[in-house]
Parts: structure tokens; C-alpha cells; sequence
């Protein structure tokens, strides 16, 4: 018996009453080898379901097996060939498949038993016998590692907890290599089962920086993708000793701990991903009470006295990363409902906090924003009415009861919180300015002789006024308020947090040039300030990023952005404060690089429609003058000339809750407006921006993920890839530039994702690979028929260089298909770059499946006349393409090169043959002397 290999599922001879199940299984075969592995694996199991004998099911199972191998589920696999063993304890191949999905996850020890079955069964089988070797050296080599590893665990814990060691370049050396040694699995494992978790707690309880940091790096990687390994750490340490050392003062301490309860989460969402199992992945363990417990302890870190306020926004970060779903198609949000009824009212005493007073929690210029994301996270996963009330009646009560019966404090409190909810869920925040007095108060407020009164009001009334339901009211009550408060308070504090309150009045009409709130010069006035206190860096960050929310309204004005772009020392300022701790700065810049950039969506109004508004009496919105493509391009070089993408790639680095998805498609908008001009495309790249697209095009709201991916598209089409995205970033493009194929997406993105693609495709086959994996070749062929004829030319130049690899020639050689009747149909087109990309398709295909050469006469009984075409076409190129196709199929067989000698071509191949010498004389020269050798023609006297 000889086996092919993973792949290659079997046919097996019908059974009486089996037809269907046969049908499906013969369907199964030819998907798998047409490379369709789900649809082969649908079609498998489709067949199972039509009560299948035990044998039949065998075979299924372990053709199963062989498509989850090709899509490397590796535990499917497995899964599936054990499945095809308990019917048939002696199915060979069932047994090879599943030693090769044992192998790949890593547990050599039982593949090698199944290989071992699999010799003793076919003693003579090359294949089996080659494989056991393999797998044999691979165990002796794990076997030395981790021999010579026992005594370098050992060794490294007697440095590290020897107190005669302290401070010394032995003990640094020791505490690295334990870490680099964690971050391989079987490393890890070694640690971990030499009683590594107690001896690190022990290296925590020394309480020395350098050691904590070496233990949690450590303990990073022993629970990395391993379930049982993590459930055991958090037992030994404590999960509540675990969530404590987030709360400590020494910052690269609290990321450690935040970094590992992060990787801890992972492992208990997702449970092993590695394979590696040693003893402990017996263990059976409940995660969702473990992640509730772990849950648990960061809601009660967020209103702990004592706890650092780096700490806290550590904290708040985890959750935001780790309680709300990550897809609104999973149904359940059970930990959402658990975390509002058991976490909401610590949440919102974060957010309500007021800086700095004594006895207050200790916060940082970032937590309340994170407190406002963390609200509006989860308010958005509640998927139905009643659950979204209960969230508006705990807010409500919680405001008020610090509103009634606290005294001033209290007030200030729930104000605060008020601002915090219009910063998150603002449906929410809208709600609570409902309540009796909160409003009043707001305003009376914003007169206190004290600064830290007056700036809670100031900046809720700011907040309020974005909101519809309020902003009238605040127009009519709140600007002659915040114009006093701008004109006569002393404090530089107050001032930019009024007058950020009249910008946000003042551009209500947005980028609709008739819609003016404020005088003429009024709205420059108010920017000539903001870039004022921008460029004082007297003033603190936390202050001037109030500047940056003005700007981000005001700049909605196309007269103000002309004046900013000019601005060198603003935009200077602007690009340094989106570098500095201020986080909560990053949404403001974003929105004002936006408008600057004219990058929010602008549709052109129908003419039609403008004059029947008009006519009507109706609003029509008016563009700026300077809004115009002409200004908006001058805009963005001076942008670029001021170092916008360097300032850019920094924002997109940042990791924290402040950099929303939102605020990626933010980002992405601005990028996209970057890279239209092909001269300035360079500069993007040379500054970094090319790298900074990839995380903007893989995570964020869809239209960010569309605009990013587009960008990146435009980057590969006009610069070469491989040095735009060096390394393995240039296999991270490819997912999103296929995303761009789908119907969802413009025309314009899909055709820039198809000649994205072809560059791609034409530079090694491992990225072709990448494409084929991503699924992208059935998009590419559905665009061959495309009306539109750049569409439909951008998918035939990708197909053919596609057709290099050997699953697309597969495709094509495949029967019942009219893929090389397409090609052969584009070869004959009045569209010469279509005929171009199809000739060379065509070239390539018959010089890799000389088969396909027999069956071009099958597809069109115009063949005759598109290779004569061809070779009699003016550009060199087309001849060059005609002729080799001509030559592969006089090479292939003997029948078609004398159906090709009895036509016009062989006057045509002697014409070229005697051209002068080139790429085309020679192909025409070798049809003629093949088809010397076949002895269908003879050379004239001159031996021509």
C-alpha cells in the first residue's frame, strides 16, 4: 500500500444503498482537490450524517482529517483521524494523519507511537520509515534541551535568591535568562515543573525592583497560552497577591503585573493554544469562575485607598480589554450584566472622582477617560431594552445619592460623574442632565470663586454642549456665561476651559460655510488663542490639551485651518503634546488632523436637487471656498513638511483605552487623505507610516479597518512592497487588501486591492501562498467578468501571476471549468492591457501544464484566429506572448502543432522567425524546428 501524505483523501468502490453517501464523498474529493478544503470538508460531512456504514465513516473521518490538516486545525485533526482509528484500529493512513497533527502540536512522544504502528504495519513503506527518523531526531534533540535545562533552572534560582548576590551583574545576567527561557513553551514547562512558581513568589516577596520585574516577566511566559499552567500559578500566588502588584507606586512594575494579568485572561478565555501538555492539562478547571474571581479582585482594586493611580488605569484597561465581547454575533454578554451589577458603582466613582483633593482616590490625568470608554464599552454590549434600562437606573441612582444630602461635595461629585457619562454612553450622560437641579447647578457652578468647583462645571457644560437635547439650551444660557468666565477669570485653567466651550457653540454648523454662530473673525480669534496656549509649554499638559479640543472644533472652518497649517510652531506643539503622558489628548488631535485634511465623508450635492431646495426654501449646506481639492492638497504637504506621520505613527504605538476604535478610524481617515498624491506616498513611507497602517487596517470600526486597508493598497501599488513593509510585515498586508475585494467595498477599492495584489503576487510564492490562504481567489475571478474594464484588467494581471503557483494551476487544469476559455476569450480583446494580462496568463499555464495546450482548441472555435492576432499584433510584447504560447503547444503534442502548420500561422512564424533577433524570432524559430522534428514541414535549400 503506498501513502501520498496528509492530503489526498480516497475513493472507496460503492456499496449497495450508498449512493448518496458515495456522490457526496466523490464531491468531497474533487473540492479537496481543487483546493476547496471546507467546502470537501462540508461535503464529508454531509456524507457522515446519511447513516454511513462503519466503514465508510472511517474513511470519512480520516478525509476529515486530511482537510483540517490543509487548514491547519491541527487539533481537528487529531481529533478526526482518532475518530477513523476507534472504527478501524488498523487504518494506516488514519494513523499517519494523526501522527502528523500530534507532531505539529507538539506532542512528539505520541506521535512517534502512531508512526511506530504505521512501520509495523507496512514495513516497506519509504514514506513511514523517513518520517520516523525525523521525528525520532527531533525527541533526542528535545530530550538533550531539556536535560541541559534542569540544571540551568536550578542554577539560576540559587543566584537570583542568594542575598550575598544583591546588585550584582551575575544576578541581572540570571533573572534575563530565566526570562528568555520562560518565552519558549518547553522552557517554561521546565520551570514550571521545577517548582519555578514557589520559587518565584519567593523572588516577589524580596520586594527588590529588578527581581519583581524578572518574576512576572517569568510568569508571563509559564501561562501564555496554557490554561492548566495558569490555574495553578494563580493558586500558588493568590490571585488577590496577583491583582495587588498592579496597584503598586513603580510604574514598570504595574505594567509587568498588567502585562501578565492580561496573558492570564488570554489563557483562561482561550485555554492552550501551543499543544505542549504535560501533566497539568488533565486538570479540569471551571474558566469562567476563575476569570470572575480574577475580575472580581480588579473591580475592588479601582476603589482601594492606597492603590497608584498608574495602577488604577491599569486596572480599568484590563477590563476594558476583557469583559465586553468581541464580536456582537457571540450571544453571550452574561460578563457584561455580571460586571454592571457587581463592578458599576465602582466604575462610576472612578470616573466621578475629583483630582487631587485629600482622602480621594489617587487618579491620573488619563483615568476618567478610561472610566468613560470602560462605561461606553459596556453599555454598547447590552444587546436589549430592559437590560440597557437597568444601566440608566443605576447611574441615575448613584448621581443621586451624592446629588442629595452630600453637601457641595457631593454635588461636585455627581457632576463629575455627570461629565464622565457624556464622555462614554452619552445617551446616558443626556439622561442624568435630566435630573431635577443637575443643570442648575451646572450653571451655578461655573461662578464659584473656587477653581476646583468652577472647573468641574466648566468642563460638564462643555461636555453637555456637544449634546442635542442640551445645546440650544446652552446656547441660550451658557455662552454669555462662559464669555465672562473667558474674559475676567484669572486662571489660565478656567479660561481655556471656557473658551473651549465657545468653540464647541461656535462650530455647531460644522463644515457648512453658511451656518455661522459667532461674528465674522470671531471663530479665528478664538483659534489665534488656542494655538496660543498650545505653544506655551509654561502651561501643563493636562491644560493645553484643552487648546487641542478647541482647535478640534474650531477647525472645522476652512479659514482657521489655513491659519494653523501655516502655524509652524503650533503644529510643532500639536505633534509634541500627542507624544507626552496626556493621553486623553489623542481623540482631539485626531479630529483636528481630520478636518485639516478634509478627510470626514463629503458627498458632492446633486445639482438638480441643490436647485429644487432652493427652490423649496430649504437649507443648502455651502463648502468653504478653501475647502476646495486645491487647498486641501496644499494643506496636507505642509502637514507632511511638519512631520505629521512621524507624530501619527507614535499615536498609533500608544497602548492605552484611550485610543478608541474611533479614534483609529480616525487616524486611518487622515492617512488615506496622506497617501492620494502618488509624490507624496514616499514621504509617508520614509516616516514610518507604512508600518502604522497594518494595526489600523486589522483592528478598529469597519469603514477605519476600510480606509487603513486602502491606504495600504495605494502604498503597494506605487512603491516596491518589500521595501515598504520589510520583514514579515509585508505577510500582514495581505489580509487587508483582500478585505477591499468584497461587494461591500467601492469599485475604486477593489481595484486598487487587485493591483495591490498583483504586486504582491508577482514577487515570491510564499505571499502567493498567503493570498491563496486568505481566500481570495474566488473574489479575483469573480472580477474577471466585471463591466467595468480597469476592474476586470486588475483581476486578470492578478490571476496571472497567481497562475505561478501550483494550487491556481490546479484550478485551471481542473475539469468542467471556463477558466482557460476566459483567458483564451481576453487573449482576442480590443483592450490591449487586458489582452496583455491574459496572453501572459496564458504563456505562463501552458508552459506549466503542458496538458492545457490540448484543450485550447476545445474552448472557442476562435482559437485559430486570437493566436494569429497575437502574433501578428504591432506591440512586441503581445507577438512575444502569442509565441510562446504557440510553442508550448507545438512542444506538447504533435496533433496540435500540425492543425497549427496548416494554417496562416506557419507563414506568420516564418515572417517573425526572420526578423531581427529577439525574444520573438527565437520563439518563432523553435515552433519551426519542432515542427522540422515532427517532420510536418521541411527546411527550404538555405537550410531555413
Amino acid at each position: 500500500m503506498t501513502v501520498s501524505g496528509p492530503g489526498s483523501p480516497e475513493p472507496r468502490p460503492a456499496t449497495p444503498g450508498a449512493s448518496s453517501v458515495e456522490q457526496l464523498r466523490k464531491e468531497g474529493n474533487e473540492l479537496f482537490k481543487c483546493g476547496d478544503y471546507e467546502g470537501a470538508l462540508t461535503a464529508y460531512t454531509q456524507a457522515l450524517g446519511l447513516g454511513a456504514t462503519p466503514q465508510d465513516q472511517a474513511i470519512l473521518h480520516r478525509n476529515r482529517a486530511a482537510c483540517h490538516l490543509k487548514l491547519e486545525d491541527y487539533n481537528k485533526a487529531e481529533t478526526e483521524a482518532s475518530k477513523a482509528i476507534e472504527k478501524d484500529g488498523g487504518d494506516v493512513k488514519a494513523l499517519y494523519r494523526r501522527s502528523q497533527a500530534l507532531e505539529k502540536l507538539g506532542r512528539l512522544d505520541q506521535a512517534v507511537l502512531d508512526l511506530q504502528r504505521c512501520v509495523s504495519l507496512e514495513p516497506k513503506n519509504k514514506v513511514f520509515q523517513e518520517a520516523l527518523r525525523n521525528i525520532g531526531g527531533q525527541i533526542q534533540e528535545k530530550v538533550r534541551y531539556m536535560s541541559s535545562t534542569d540544571a540551568k533552572v536550578e542554577q539560576m534560582f540559587q543566584i537570583l535568591l542568594d542575598p550575598e548576590e544583591k546588585g550584582t551583574e551575575k544576578k541581572q545576567k540570571a533573572s534575563q535568562n530565566l526570562v528568555v527561557l520562560a518565552r519558549e513553551d518547553a522552557g517554561a514547562e521546565k520551570i514550571f515543573r521545577s517548582n519555578g512558581v514557589q520559587l518565584l513568589q519567593r523572588l516577589l516577596d524580596t520586594g527588590e525592583t529588578d527581581l519583581v520585574l524578572a518574576a512576572l516577566r517569568t510568569l508571563v511566559g509559564i501561562c501564555s497560552e496554557h490554561q492548566s499552567r495558569t490555574v495553578a500559578t494563580l493558586s500558588v500566588l493568590g490571585t488577590r497577591r496577583v491583582v495587588s502588584i498592579l496597584g503598586v507606586e513603580n510604574q514598570a512594575v504595574s505594567l509587568a503585573a498588567c502585562h501578565l494579568l492580561q496573558v492570564m485572561f488570554d489563557a483562561l478565555k482561550e485555554g492552550i493554544k501551543k499543544g505542549f501538555r504535560g501533566k497539568e492539562g488533565t486538570i479540569i478547571v471551571d474558566p469562567a469562575r476563575e476569570l470572575k474571581v480574577l475580575i472580581s479582585n480588579l473591580l475592588e482594586l479601582l476603589t482601594e485607598v492606597g492603590v497608584s493611580g498608574q495602577g488604577r488605569d491599569n486596572a480599568l484597561t484590563l477590563l476594558i480589554k476583557v469583559v465586553p465581547r468581541k464580536s456582537p454575533k457571540d450571544p453571550n454578554n452574561s460578563l457584561t450584566l455580571w460586571v454592571i451589577d457587581q463592578g458599576l458603582k465602582k466604575i462610576l466613582e472612578v470616573g466621578g472622582s475629583v483630582q487631587d483633593p485629600p482622602g480621594e482616590l489617587a487618579v491620573t490625568a488619563n483615568s476618567r477617560m478610561s472610566a468613560s470608554i470602560l462605561l461606553s464599552k459596556l453599555f454598547d454590549d447590552l444587546k436589549c431594552d430592559a437590560e440597557r434600562e437597568n444601566f440608566y437606573r443605576l447611574c441615575e441612582n448613584y448621581i443621586k445619592s451624592w446629588f442629595e444630602g452630600h453637601g457641595l461635595a457631593g454635588k461636585l461629585r455627581a457632576i463629575q460623574t455627570v461629565s464622565c457619562l457624556l464622555q462614554g454612553p452619552c445617551d446616558v450622560g443626556n439622561r442624568a442632565l435630566e435630573l431635577s437641579g443637575v443643570m442648575e447647578s451646572v450653571i451655578a457652578l461655573c461662578a464659584s470663586e473656587r477653581e476646583e468647583e468652577q472647573l468641574v462645571a466648566v468642563e460638564a457644560l462643555i461636555h453637555a454642549a456637544g449634546k442635542a437635547k442640551r445645546a440650544s439650551f446652552i446656547t441660550a444660557n451658557g455662552v454669555s456665561l462662559l464669555k465672562d468666565l473667558y474674559k475676567r477669570s484669572e486662571k489660565d485653567s478656567i479660561r481655556i476651559r471656557a473658551l473651549v466651550g465657545l468653540c464647541k457653540l461656535g462650530s455647531a454648523g460644522g463644515t457648512d460655510f453658511s451656518m455661522k454662530q459667532f461674528a465674522e473673525g470671531s471663530t479665528l480669534k478664538l483659534a489665534k488663542q488656542c494655538r496660543k496656549w498650545l505653544c506655551n509649554d509654561q502651561i501643563d499638559a493636562g491644560t493645553r490639551r484643552w487648546a487641542v479640543e478647541g482647535l478640534a472644533y474650531l477647525t472645522f472652518d476652512a479659514d482657521v485651518k489655513e491659519e494653523f497649517v501655516e502655524d509652524e510652531s503650533a503644529l510643532k506643539a500639536l505633534f509634541q503634546l500627542s507624544r507626552s503622558e496626556e493621553r486623553s489628548v489623542l481623540f482631539a488631535v485626531a479630529s483636528a488632523l481630520v478636518n485639516c485634511t478634509n478627510s470626514y465623508d463629503y458627498e458632492e450635492p446633486d445639482p438638480k436637487m441643490v436647485e429644487l431646495a432652493k427652490y423649496a426654501k430649504q437649507h443648502v449646506p455651502e463648502q468653504h471656498p478653501k475647502d476646495k481639492p486645491s487647498f486641501v492638497r496644499a494643506r496636507v504637504k505642509k502637514l507632511l513638511a511638519a512631520g505629521v506621520v512621524s507624530a501619527m505613527t507614535c499615536m498609533v504605538k500608544t497602548e492605552s483605552p484611550v485610543l478608541t476604535n474611533s479614534c483609529r478610524e480616525l487616524l486611518s481617515r487622515v492617512f488615506l487623505a496622506l497617501v492620494e498624491e502618488v509624490e507624496d506616498r514616499g514621504t509617508v513611507v520614509a516616516q514610518g507610516g507604512g508600518k502604522s497602517l497594518i494595526p489600523l487596517a486589522l483592528e478598529g470600526t469597519d469603514v477605519g479597518q476600510t480606509k487603513a486597508a486602502q491606504a495600504l493598497a495605494k502604498l503597494t501599488i506605487t512603491s516596491n512592497p518589500e521595501m515598504t513593509f520589510p520583514g514579515e510585515r509585508i505577510y500582514e498586508v495581505v489580509r487587508p487588501l483582500v478585505s477591499l475585494l468584497h461587494l461591500n467595498c467601492s469599485g475604486l477599492q477593489n481595484f486598487e486591492a487587485l493591483m495591490a495584489l498583483t504586486n504582491l503576487a508577482g514577487i515570491s510564492e510564499r505571499l502567493r501562498q498567503k493570498i491563496l490562504k486568505e481566500k481570495a481567489v474566488p473574489m479575483i475571478e469573480g472580477y474577471m467578468f466585471e463591466e467595468h474594464e480597469m476592474i476586470r484588467r486588475a483581476a486578470t494581471e492578478c490571476m496571472c501571476n497567481l497562475a505561478m503557483s501550483k494550487e491556481v494551476q490546479d484550478l485551471f487544469e481542473a475539469q468542467g471549468n471556463d477558466r482557460l476559455k476566459l483567458l483564451v476569450l481576453y487573449s482576442g480583446e480590443d483592450d490591449e492591457l487586458l489582452r496583455r494580462a491574459a496572453a501572459g496568463g496564458l504563456a505562463m499555464l501552458t508552459s506549466m501544464r503542458p496538458s492545457l495546450c490540448s484543450r485550447i482548441p476545445q474552448v472557442t472555435t476562435h482559437w485559430l484566429e486570437i493566436l494569429q492576432a497575437l502574433l501578428l499584433s504591432p506591440s512586441q510584447e503581445l507577438q512575444h506572448r502569442g509565441a510562446v504560447v504557440v510553442l508550448n503547444m507545438v512542444e506538447a503534442s504533435r496533433e496540435i502543432a500540425s492543425t497549427l502548420m496548416e494554417s496562416e500561422v506557419l507563414e506568420i512564424l516564418s515572417v517573425l522567425a526572420k526578423g531581427q533577433e529577439s525574444p520573438v524570432t527565437r520563439a518563432a524559430a523553435a515552433c519551426l524546428g519542432k515542427a522540422v522534428e515532427y517532420r510536418l514541414i521541411q527546411p527550404n535549400q538555405d537550410g531555413e
